[in-house]
């Protein structure tokens, strides 16, 4: 997740080397392709460059970067990186909350997720509403909308103050992630519709049947 670096317990290579194994056993066994979000957020674009340069090189198909604490720059360059090589990569909105909890002083995070969709992305954490990380129903599906939707008429209700058209700009998908488990699905499916991501952690591995059971249980 967003906190996963390089520490001294667990250092950035050995971890993508360990995941990558794990990723091509399970896609032996299953058939299917999997992916593992590697954190290539560095204290330097050169650094984090490396990093997503080694996950390419091992043969994942994603990388993930915090975009506040990496920088806008940064950001930038790791998606067009990514672009450019054929990975997907997954905005972390890490720092957020310092940011725009703040009601009278503070940017938004509509104007956030606006910036990251200029900035390059594949998808970013945007809230639930349901969940451990809930957020306002319509003031979120504003900003989900300014995501990954070309064209947005105002609607001041939702918190978009004027039509906002996005010409060919790329979309970025919602993901909804934050204590969620199955039995959120009818609501999540309800709010976000098919183009979302929705990421269950804890709703997987908390399952009282074990990992296997929670995953089954969250595609189900």
């Amino acid at each position: 997740d967003e906190n996963v670096n390089s520490q001294p317990f667990m250092r950035w290579r050995d971890r993508f080397l360990f995941v990558a194994e794990a990723l091509f056993k399970s896609q032996a066994e299953t058939g299917e392709i999997k992916g593992h979000y590697l954190n290539a957020t560095a204290g330097t674009c050169e650094e984090m460059l490396k990093r997503a340069v080694f996950a390419r090189e091992l043969g994942a198909p994603i990388v993930m970067h915090d975009y506040l604490t990496g920088g806008f720059t940064a950001n930038t360059s790791l998606a067009f990186y990514c672009r450019d090589n054929g990975l997907l990569l997954h905005i972390h909105r890490a720092m957020h909350a310092v940011i725009d909890r703040q009601r009278n002083h503070g940017i938004h995070f509509r104007v956030l997720a606006k910036a990251l969709r200029m900035s390059g992305g594949d998808h970013i954490h945007a809230g639930t509403v349901v969940g451990k990380l809930e957020g306002e129903r319509e003031v979120t599906l504003g900003f989900v909308d300014l995501l990954r939707d070309d064209y947005i008429e105002k609607d001041r209700s939702r918190g978009i103050y004027f039509t906002q058209d996005w010409v060919s700009m790329p979309g970025v998908l919602p993901v909804a992630s934050g204590g969620i488990h199955v039995w959120h699905m009818p609501a999540l499916t309800e709010i976000f519709g098919d183009d979302s991501v929705l990421q269950f952690g804890g709703g997987t591995l908390g399952h009282p049947w074990g990992n296997a059971p929670g995953a089954v249980a969250n595609r189900v």
